[in-house]
């Protein structure tokens, strides 16, 4: 016999490619960075977003850091919603900035943006080949340097305040809780009574109340334009001591967890060499300025200095 007769299935081998190509067309390629010098085997066993493996991508001697995620989770439409889901948003970052670290700590590494998505291997390398002077531009500024980040919270108590201080800073206020009393408030105490029987009423109740009010909104907005003008000039200090330097918008208040005013929120591309200068500075800041709070964080891989203009 000459064998068994044909089912008219597919063979084996076409099957698994048909299989892999519907695969294939439910998937993308998600990038972390780009380092240069890169040994493959520092990602051994790194798991990135959606706790996708990491592998390196290579091309002009340089290292793609990508995963392969599904379109049903960073697809355009999906990430649109996502993005705007702080613990999607929060959980993805953190895996982002994992890897990128992770790589950072074993060669000079560009971080790229959160949810940076290709459409597979071959036009990540086509992108590394194409822009690859301008990674290494990139990798030249960014080697042997870290990014250092520091915000300011000015204390709502201290804000109220007045500026008793001579050599400036928020002062703590001597006086007492600001508000109506009592009587004022429920309309039955003396005050009411004087003005139904159509007499003046006491100075030390609704007018000094009245007097008081007037007083603080002026006090308020100084205590404001004062912390702000702190922050300032914190951050002129620190920038003379950076290799470059970024003011950020203020950050969402559900994401830091703090009550106080941020006044601050800035970064720092730092020469290695001068993170104990920058450091002694920001401590010494916080020190001075009373009822501000000044907080470091750091090393960092270099997010806020990737840009072409930085």
């Amino acid at each position: 016999m000459s064998g068994a007769p044909s089912s008219g299935a597919p063979p084996v081998a076409d099957a698994v490619n048909q299989a892999d190509q519907a695969d294939q067309a439910d998937t993308a390629v998600y990038l972390y960075g780009v380092a240069r010098g890169l040994d493959p085997s520092e990602l051994r066993g790194a798991s990135g977003v959606a706790g996708a493996p990491v592998r390196g991508v290579v091309a002009g001697g340089l290292t793609a850091l990508v995963s392969t995620v599904r379109l049903a989770e960073y697809g355009e439409a999906a990430l649109r919603a996502n993005l705007e889901d702080l613990a999607w948003l929060e959980a993805t970052a953190r895996a982002h900035h994992d890897i990128v670290d992770r790589a950072a700590h074993a060669a000079p590494t560009a971080p790229v943006r959160i949810a940076t998505i290709y459409q597979d291997d071959a036009r990540v390398a086509e992108v590394l080949g194409a822009q690859a002077e301008r990674f290494r531009s990139v990798l030249d500024r960014l080697t042997g340097r870290t990014e250092w980040g520091v915000k300011a919270w000015a204390d709502p108590s201290a804000l109220d305040a007045p500026d008793t201080h001579s050599g400036g800073g928020l002062a703590p206020s001597a006086e007492p809780p600001t508000g109506p009393p009592a009587s004022a408030r429920s309309g039955s105490g003396s005050g009411s009574e004087a003005s139904r029987l159509g007499a003046e009423p006491s100075a030390g109740a609704g007018t000094a109340y009245l007097l008081r009010r007037q007083r603080e909104g002026p006090r308020c907005q100084g205590a404001g334009r004062r912390a702000a003008e702190h922050a300032g000039t914190v951050h002129e200090d620190l920038a003379g001591l950076a290799v470059a330097a970024r003011r950020h918008a203020p950050q969402d208040p559900r994401l830091s967890g703090r009550s106080g005013t941020q006044v601050l929120n800035a970064a720092y591309l730092l020469d290695d060499e001068r993170v104990d200068d920058f450091l002694a500075a920001a401590r010494s800041a916080g020190e001075r300025l009373a009822g501000v709070e000044v907080e470091v964080t750091g090393p960092w891989p270099p997010y806020s200095f990737i840009g072409e203009d930085t």
